[in-house]
């Protein structure tokens, strides 16, 4: 992509060169984002790259707004902040630096939720801190009867879970509620499930995360505290007000947190404790707990 020459390039070739560059400067999924990034800026698909569009010539536009993309994504920014969206469970999201980027692993918490809900009429159920919207939004596509209340306390997360919603068609189905935790929530209200996928990165790890998670994804999604426990046990035990006899809390959680976080849930006597499920790489992720 070098201006040095008058050079044609045609996508193909710019795709080939953008990869080579990104691997050689240690970006993670070299090709795959520059493909992802090529493809953005052409408004077209992944595949189109290698048939119908290969030998396209690149407008002086096109290489100017691909080199500008894959300036920011050298210097850390996600790729899913630089396209403005992100696929979970088979959904595609908007995304901006207001919320947490959706991980596949994540998914582990809707699946669980689908499954036990699968034989209820209209489960009731609540999502805190819902960010993108995806939990919610994910769990309402697949249960269409499904009730679904969704809290986070960022009116700019919130915005964009309604974006997601509405883009979805289910922009009627969930209710959003801006506050902390629970707290905007009547004190009387209970649900059938309670899910989340609060902050649990302990906030001495926070300097060790990838440039592209501290300085590009909101640290109030991130921080769980000294030890990433402050949230979750806020949590699990201010959720037992909330979840009716025979409801489910179902959370995320770091992989080496396991042993504590399952102390934690044992450790009140209203929750009986599921086995953990564990993630698409085998690390221990989801808890599920149910009220007595």
């Amino acid at each position: 992509m070098s201006t040095a020459t008058e050079q044609v390039w045609t996508l193909g070739a710019l795709l080939d060169w953008t990869a080579k560059h990104l691997a050689d400067k240690k970006v993670e999924t070299p090709r795959l984002d520059a493909e992802v990034l090529l493809a953005h800026v052409i408004g077209g698909k992944r595949i189109d790259l290698y048939g119908i569009r290969h030998n396209e010539v690149a407008s002086p536009e096109v290489k100017q707004k691909y080199r500008d993309l894959i300036r920011k994504r050298i210097e850390g920014c996600p790729v899913a902040y630089l396209t403005g969206r992100k696929e979970f469970y088979g959904l595609e999201l908007k995304v901006s630096p207001a919320v947490l980027i959706p991980r596949p692993d994540s998914e582990h918490v809707v699946m669980e939720c689908i499954k036990v809900a699968k034989a209820m009429k209209a489960p009731r159920v609540l999502d805190i801190g819902v960010g993108s919207g995806n939990l919610a939004i994910a769990i309402a596509k697949h249960h269409p009867a499904a009730q679904v209340t969704a809290t986070d306390k960022s009116p700019d997360a919130l915005k964009i879970a309604q974006e997601n919603a509405a883009k979805h068609g289910i922009g009627e189905r969930i209710r959003f509620l801006e506050g902390d935790l629970f707290g905007p929530l009547a004190a009387d209200e209970t649900f059938d499930f309670i899910v989340s996928n609060p902050p649990y990165i302990p906030d001495e790890d926070i300097p060790k995360l990838p440039i592209g998670v501290r300085q590009y994804e909101p640290l109030a999604a991130l921080q769980g505290g000294p030890g990433g426990f402050v949230v979750f046990e806020r949590l699990i035990h201010d959720a037992r007000k909330h979840l009716a006899p025979g409801g489910h809390l179902i959370v995320e959680i770091g992989a080496p947190q396991e042993k504590h976080a399952r102390e934690l849930l044992a450790a009140i006597p209203e929750y009986t404790l599921a086995a953990t499920i564990h993630d698409y790489s085998g690390h221990p992720r989801v808890l599920r707990a149910q009220r007595k």
